[in-house]
């Protein structure tokens, strides 16, 4: 009983830790933009206002979501227009790379008919075809196509990662038990792969949003957090350029925190945890 309580209250020191340790953190990021945006704007008069002070920033964010930007938008419809696109972008992404990754990462035949193709495509840059795909898909369809290249490859290289590296001895055990082929996938192949997958999800959804923001202010058109930034950076409101920034840096949190807590409780349905 005491061990199960020492456990308990070791657990909740390091919850509250861990809480501190990041309050501090962003504390001092914050002290350190204060600092550098007085000595800036104090020391360098052409670049005043280039750095707004965060005070600024935090009444631009808000400022953000209830008044008109000059299109006309509010920052939730940009929000709206964003994450339309890189969902549209990674459900694609997704639904090719997974059954691609464990057929490339099981079948030798399959990897060898995949990967040349795979290699060609991977070193180019998925910023590269921004001037190509808004012409050619519209400025709907060629931000997704740009996030689906950005998301597709982590997670494709990371699924067959992880199929490769299951335990031969869990494929052997499984086998002895009598496992076939069905069986043999969701039983062992699958959970084995699980972290692999959410890995390459979390990688692919960071590069997703930097695929999404530059594509956005390229296109300069249908909204979108990235035009919002390059709309506002050409009229010269900074702070709002920076407010736009720190959405782009909530929103990647919280997609990532979501795909987190799905890989958690895919987990605990799977039994792992």
């Amino acid at each position: 009983m005491k061990s199960i309580i020492r456990v308990a209250k070791e657990g909740v020191i390091r919850h509250w830790r861990r809480i501190f340790l990041s309050t501090l953190s962003i504390a001092l990021f914050v002290i350190v933009w204060q600092a550098y945006a007085w000595y800036l704007n104090a020391n360098d008069p052409g670049y005043a206002g280039f750095i707004p002070y965060p005070g600024e920033t935090a009444e631009a964010f808000i400022d953000s979501f209830v008044t008109e930007d000059p299109t006309g938008l509010l920052m939730t419809d940009h929000i709206f227009a964003s994450l339309k696109r890189i969902s549209l972008g990674f459900l694609l992404a997704f639904a090719i790379a997974l059954p691609a990754g464990l057929l490339m990462g099981s079948n030798r035949i399959c990897e060898a008919l995949g990967m040349p193709i795979v290699e060609i495509f991977r070193p180019i840059p998925p910023l590269a075809w921004i001037p190509i795909f808004l012409v050619v898909l519209g400025h709907l369809w060629g931000p997704v196509a740009i996030v689906f290249l950005g998301i597709f490859f982590p997670i494709l290289f990371n699924v067959m990662l992880g199929v490769k590296r299951v335990d031969p001895l869990l494929i052997d055990a499984a086998r002895t038990l009598g496992a076939g082929r069905r069986h043999m996938f969701f039983k062992v192949v699958l959970p084995f792969t699980t972290p692999y997958v959410m890995t390459g999800i979390k990688v692919g959804l960071g590069i997703g949003w930097m695929c999404i923001v530059a594509a956005e202010m390229v296109g300069q058109y249908g909204g979108g957090v990235g035009y919002y930034i390059w709309n506002r950076g050409e009229f010269g409101h900074y702070d709002y350029v920076f407010a736009g920034i720190a959405i782009i840096a909530i929103l990647g949190i919280l997609t990532t925190g979501v795909a987190s807590q799905v890989e958690r409780r895919l987990y605990i349905w799977m039994g792992m945890k």
